[in-house]
């Protein structure tokens, strides 16, 4: 089996909703860029190859669907984008990779953020993008009107067509990035002071994309990217979200419950990613939430104290591991041997499930070659295998020149 990648996802203080109350948090720092750039130093400390930063575009909510008035959890959080770009010169190797909701903003606002945040990163960004709409997301912006969502309701083939489109949408916001991120061929910025010539004209495209929610002509203000086309990432649950991370995504991270549920999962997505042709170039990461110690009965009886605290037991859409280092280990063998690419971790609570991931499981996944700890090549592509993709304008003018 070859070697595994591994990714941490962040978000406030821990992915269980009551982290913010442990003994191990640190809930006073969480809007202050020092917390953000400790958490990053960390992953980096235990060379992962990146680190992902959870956002919405509405308050977090115990209902997935509606807004609450919950006053014991976490609520607010600062801008993904901007926190990775605070932290992009704190850090030196690790990919940075914000989460952008698709739905409610603009592609040519989130491109040059993102190909901004790869030019202060020297090569490290990513983004994941998200279709958003539920949890009250329309009413905070006022643009447009979705009906109301409910668990009953999500199976309805009202709400079916509506998913299906938002995901089309999506699908048409990242072609927009990226042909934004291609407008500029590398070179087209000649800077030569003697003859008062800063670009070539020439070598800037408009991208002209007409959809049935953009129409985009370009091209954008940012020069093209360092890696040329930033990390594109995605998180789905199933054959419609799949479909969209074959078309677009570089990266595809999934919730297998077990292995049985981890193997319908690749089949799908291969299927998905065979149709489209693009055969390979998708890695396919799992997701964990994790409680970690050194002794099993101790992680799972720190996530009972917080269940406590919550009033109930969490739910997640990732399976939940507690136990000890040696024991994710395991896990995340059984993962890798069923064909996932990589595997992302969600500390339970930061920074403590991290600092334990990184002192002591990522050594044992080392012991056992199935990660490889080391910042040996300059770009997040680079480290994770993707070439960088020549620019489609040049390949088309090419042809001409």
């Amino acid at each position: 089996m070859t070697a595994l990648h591994l990714a941490v996802a962040l978000d406030g203080a821990g992915w269980h909703p009551a982290a913010w109350r442990s003994p191990a948090a640190r809930p006073r720092d969480l809007f202050a860029a020092t917390y953000w750039k400790s958490l990053v130093a960390e992953a980096e400390r235990g060379r992962l190859d990146f680190v992902t930063f959870n956002d919405s575009l509405t308050l977090q909510s115990a209902d997935h669907f509606a807004p609450d008035q919950r006053t014991d959890q976490v609520r607010g959080r600062l801008d993904a984008t901007l926190i990775a770009a605070r932290v992009a010169p704190a850090s030196d190797r690790i990919g940075l990779v914000p989460v952008a909701t698709a739905t409610h903003t603009e592609p040519f606002h989130v491109s040059k953020a993102i190909a901004t945040l790869d030019y202060v990163s020297t090569g490290r960004a990513g983004v994941q993008i998200r279709s958003g709409g539920l949890a009250g997301e329309p009413a905070l912006f006022g643009r447009r009107e979705f009906p109301a969502l409910s668990a009953e309701a999500l199976q309805s083939p009202q709400i079916q067509q509506l998913i299906t489109e938002r995901f089309d949408e999506t699908a048409d916001f990242i072609e927009v990035i990226r042909r934004l991120w291609d407008s500029w061929e590398d070179d087209a910025e000649i800077r030569d002071a003697a003859t008062g010539r800063f670009i070539d004209r020439d070598k800037l495209h408009y991208i002209d994309f007409k959809g049935r929610w953009f129409s985009v002509r370009g091209p954008s203000i940012t020069p093209r990217p360092p890696q040329g086309q930033p990390l594109v990432t995605v998180l789905g649950h199933g054959l419609v979200p799949y479909r969209l991370a074959a078309r677009q995504a570089d990266v595809l991270f999934v919730t297998p419950q077990d292995a049985a549920h981890g193997r319908q999962i690749l089949d799908e997505v291969r299927g998905e990613t065979d149709a489209t042709g693009r055969g390979e170039q998708l890695l396919v990461f799992a997701d964990l939430l994790v409680f970690l110690d050194a002794d099993a009965g101790a992680a799972a009886a720190r996530k009972a104290r917080l269940d406590e605290w919550d009033g109930a037991e969490l739910f997640s859409d990732a399976q939940i591991f507690t136990g000890t280092p040696v024991a994710l280990a395991d896990r995340i063998q059984e993962l890798g041997e069923l064909g996932f690419d990589g595997v992302r971790l969600r500390p339970g609570v930061l920074p403590a499930d991290l600092t334990v991931l990184v002192e002591s499981v990522v050594p044992e996944l080392g012991r056992r070659g199935l990660f490889q700890p080391r910042y040996d090549r300059p770009t997040l592509r680079d480290r994770l295998g993707f070439a960088r993709p020549a620019s489609r304008y040049l390949l088309a003018n090419g042809s001409a020149r």
